[in-house]
């Protein structure tokens, strides 16, 4: 049987941590820039972790 693949748009948007958490960028953090303010791009600019499809995201990985 040939190896799993893992789906390569998930596998550029999503990262795995060694927890086991999934990891996503957060919206609207890449044009507009100009008029939001230095606290919302530092929270825009973080990690946030996936909710509710896990599972179905980890599987795209090849987890």
């Amino acid at each position: 049987m040939p190896k799993m693949k893992s789906h390569r748009g998930a596998a550029k948007r999503f990262r795995l941590t060694a927890n086991g958490k999934l990891m996503r960028r957060k919206a609207t953090g890449n044009h507009f820039l100009m008029k939001k303010s230095g606290g919302r791009k530092r929270r825009i600019s973080g990690m946030s972790e996936v909710g509710p499809e896990k599972r179905v995201m980890k599987r795209l990985l090849g987890q």
